[in-house]
């Protein structure tokens, strides 16, 4: 009996949630927005350096690991602020963000699978949608 009231006097009032589980409260997709850009980038690199010589052999797969450590980190920042952030409400309201989150996912999959310029094309697309209906839940992005 003591130790029931002693674990209820000790245990949180409230569940909070945020992206760092402290919890902070910082949200941005800009870091997405910056990697899908990068992958962007990294399949161009690619896609212009096809020697043979050591030096771009060395450049190719610098570029590639790049490519594939945005391409994750796009990933990561959607799911969290998609798993953290996003509220019943905002998908009443955005009924198509589920949708979104899931080809964000698998369209970074796919610029991890492939050198393919249009599939980074369609990743940042995808990114800039998912950030604008962020944004819109915020009441528009801040001024720089």
């Amino acid at each position: 009996m003591i130790r029931e009231r002693v674990v209820a006097a000790i245990a949180p009032r409230h569940t909070v949630h945020a992206h760092c589980d402290i919890p902070c409260g910082i949200y941005d997709p800009s870091v997405a927005e910056y990697g899908a850009r990068t992958v962007a980038r990294m399949v161009e690199l690619i896609n212009q350096n096809l020697g043979d010589d050591l030096t771009q052999r060395n450049q190719f797969a610098r570029c590639v690991a790049v490519k594939e450590q945005y391409a994750e980190s796009v990933k990561h920042e959607i799911r969290v602020i998609w798993g953290d952030y996003f509220k019943p409400e905002h998908v009443e309201k955005y009924p198509q963000l589920h949708d979104l989150t899931w080809r964000i996912m698998k369209q970074a999959g796919k610029c991890k699978q492939t050198v393919d310029a249009q599939a980074a094309a369609e990743l940042q697309a995808l990114v800039k949608q998912f950030a604008d209906i962020f944004w819109e839940t915020k009441g528009g992005r801040p001024q720089a």
